[in-house]
C-alpha cells in the first residue's frame, strides 16, 4: 500500500507530495462509506456490463462493505502517502483480494470518484440539515402555541412599535424554517444527476448502462454530459452553501433575539442559567455566551460559502486540482450549521418567557396604530385619524382600549404550520429511507 493511483515509476518532491495532499487524508474520511457504496455500484456496472466476473464483483462488493463498515466505526485512517480515499480504497481491495481488487478502477477516474461520492454525501447531508430544521421549527411551534397570545411587544428599529405576541415571535421563526426546508427540496433536485461513468470528464467508450447506474445509486437521472460533471464542481457546493447562507440569516436573527431580549432593559425572555456563563472577575454576572457564539457561527456559514465561492470561480471548464479545496469548508459549513441548529432546538425546548415584564413593556403607545385603525374603520380618512392619535399622544389623552387592539391570532398560523411541517417530516423520512434502501441492495443487508 505504497503507491499512489497515478504512480509511473517517477519519484515526488516530498515538499509538492505535502502540499498538494493537503488537508484529504482528513477532509476524505467523511467520504469514505460514500466511496465505498460507489466503487460496490461500479463493480455490479462492470459486470452488467459483462467486464467483470460474478465471483470478483461478489468479492468487490463484500470487501467494500467490510471498508464500509470499518469507516464507519472510524477505523479507517488515510496514510497521508496514499494521497486521499480514493487510493486508499484500491491499495485495501488489492491487499485483500490481490488482481480482483486491481480491477476497480477499470472505467473510472478519481474526477468521477471524487464527484460522485460528493454527490451522494451532498444528498445525505441535505437530509441531515432538512432534519434539525425541521426540529427547530416543532421547537418553536411548541413554544408558540405554549405561549400563544401572550402580549409582546413588537418591536420596529429597536423600539417600541405595536402589539405581538410571543407566539407570533416564536411562528414567524418556524415560518422562516419552514421556506428553508421547501427551498431545500429544490437544491436535492439540483443533485438528483449521476455522475457515474463520466470518468476524467470525457466519458468511456465502454458499454456501461448510465441509467442503470443511477438507478443503482438512486438517482432519477444521469448528468447527461459528462464535461458538465466536472464543470459543476463549485457550481453544486456553491448551491448547497448558498442555501445554507440563507438558513444562517434565520439562525443569526434567533441567536441574536435571544441575547437581546433576555438583556437587562428588555428582560423579555428568561435564559436557563445552564445555558448561560459568569463572569471571572464580577460575581453577579450571567453571560449568553452560547448565544453569541451561535450568532457568531451563523456568519462564519457565510464567510464558508463565499470561501467556496472564490476557489469555485475564475476557472476555464473541466477538471482542475482547485476543486480539492471546496470540500473542506462545504464541510465545515455543514456541520457548523447542524451544531447551531441543535443547540438552538435545545434552548427554545428550554426557554420561559418573562410574562410580567413583557406585560408591562406593552404600553399606551404600541396602541396607536391600531386606533388609527379604528377611527378609520368607522369612517374617517386614515391621515385624519393618523394625525388625531398623534395629537392625543402629544397632549397625554391617549387612552386605548388593550385588550381590543392586540396582535394577530397565532391559531390560524400555528394550524397552517404544523400541516406544512408533517408535509416536510414525511418528506424527509422518505429520502433517507430510500437511502438506507439503496445501501441495503447494493450491500445485500438488511434495512
Amino acid at each position: 500500500m505504497s503507491e499512489t493511483l497515478w504512480a509511473k515509476g517517477e519519484s515526488v518532491d516530498a515538499l509538492v507530495h505535502r502540499f498538494t495532499v493537503g488537508e484529504d487524508p482528513i477532509t476524505d474520511l467523511a467520504l469514505l462509506p460514500f466511496d465505498c457504496l460507489a466503487s460496490a455500484a461500479h463493480a455490479q456496472s462492470l459486470a452488467a456490463s459483462d467486464m467483470l466476473s460474478a465471483e470478483d464483483t461478489a468479492a468487490l462488493v463484500a470487501e467494500l462493505g467490510k471498508l464500509r463498515a470499518a469507516s464507519d466505526r472510524g477505523e479507517l485512517g488515510i496514510p497521508p502517502a496514499l494521497e486521499d480515499g480514493h487510493t486508499l480504497l484500491e491499495a485495501k481491495l488489492t491487499e485483500a483480494l490481490g488482481d480482483i481488487g486491481a480491477r476497480i478502477h477499470l472505467g473510472r477516474s478519481r474526477n468521477e470518484q471524487v464527484a460522485l461520492a460528493l454527490r451522494l454525501w451532498m444528498r445525505s447531508a441535505l437530509v441531515e440539515l432538512g432534519e434539525s430544521a425541521a426540529a427547530l421549527a416543532d421547537a418553536l411551534l411548541g413554544f408558540a402555541a405554549k405561549h400563544g397570545d401572550a402580549p409582546l411587544p413588537g418591536l420596529t428599529h429597536l423600539r417600541r412599535a405595536m402589539p405581538s405576541s410571543f407566539g407570533l415571535w416564536a411562528e414567524a421563526y418556524a415560518e422562516a424554517l419552514l421556506e428553508e426546508l421547501e427551498a431545500l427540496r429544490s437544491v436535492d433536485a439540483r443533485f438528483d444527476r449521476s455522475p457515474a461513468h463520466s470518468a476524467a470528464g470525457f466519458g468511456t467508450p465502454l458499454p456501461f448502462d448510465h441509467a442503470a447506474a443511477a438507478r443503482r445509486l438512486g438517482f432519477s437521472r444521469t448528468q447527461r454530459n459528462p464535461l458538465d460533471v466536472q464543470n459543476a464542481r463549485g457550481r453544486h457546493e456553491g448551491a448547497l452553501l448558498a442555501w445554507l447562507s440563507s438558513l444562517s440569516l434565520t439562525l443569526e436573527k434567533l441567536a441574536w433575539d435571544g441575547c437581546l431580549y433576555g438583556a437587562e432593559g428588555f428582560a423579555f425572555l428568561k435564559l436557563p442559567a445552564a445555558f448561560t456563563t459568569g463572569s471571572s472577575l464580577m460575581p453577579q454576572k450571567r453571560n449568553p455566551d452560547a448565544l453569541e457564539l451561535a450568532r457568531s457561527r451563523a456568519r462564519e456559514i457565510r464567510g464558508l460559502a463565499a470561501t467556496v465561492e472564490r476557489i469555485g470561480s475564475g476557472l476555464p471548464s473541466s477538471y482542475h486540482r482547485d476543486f480539492q479545496l471546496l470540500k473542506k469548508p462545504m464541510m465545515d459549513a455543514v456541520h457548523i450549521a447542524l451544531d447551531v441548529m441543535a443547540l438552538l432546538t435545545h434552548l427554545v425546548e428550554g426557554l420561559e418567557p418573562d410574562l410580567a415584564a413583557a406585560q408591562a413593556a406593552c404600553t399606551d403607545e404600541l396602541y396607536a396604530a391600531n386606533e388609527a385603525f379604528r377611527l378609520a374603520a368607522e369612517g374617517t380618512p386614515f391621515r385624519h385619524a393618523y394625525r388625531a392619535v398623534a395629537a392625543q399622544l402629544a397632549d397625554g389623552s391617549f387612552a386605548p382600549d388593550h385588550a381590543a387592539a392586540g396582535a394577530p391570532p397565532v391559531a390560524p398560523l400555528l394550524s397552517a404550520a404544523r400541516a406544512e411541517l408533517a408535509a416536510t417530516l414525511a418528506w424527509l423520512d422518505a429520502r433517507r429511507h430510500a437511502m438506507s434502501a439503496i445501501t441495503a441492495s447494493i450491500f445485500q443487508e438488511t434495512p
